[in-house]
């Protein structure tokens, strides 16, 4: 099963949970998309795919400038990672494929 689509999402975070869909369009071994919330959309680059496991980084701009790089293995419709946010550490993802 392809890992592309869109998983409707829970970032664990210091500000509580944050909720998100993350849409993931692979090409080759690489893919690009976004992660839409509350906050705001922010674009995925240096998006890498290694069989299910996905690699990317996104820009946050609010509520400060942060380069966010997050990892995730996606197993059927479920999906589960970590978003690293610089001084802030990792934070646990998960979420589940949209039909």
């Amino acid at each position: 099963m392809s890992v592309a689509g869109s998983y409707e999402c829970v970032t664990k975070t210091p500000m509580g949970d944050q909720k998100s869909v993350l849409t993931v369009n692979v090409s080759g071994d690489s893919w690009t998309g976004t992660n839409a919330g509350a906050q705001g959309s922010l674009d995925v680059y240096d998006g890498k795919v290694d069989g299910n496991t996905l690699t990317w980084k996104m820009n946050m701009t609010v509520p400060m400038p942060m380069t966010l790089e997050g990892t995730a293995t996606v197993d059927g419709d479920s999906i589960t990672g970590s978003v690293k946010a610089g001084m802030f550490g990792s934070m646990p993802l998960s979420g589940t494929r949209q039909s």
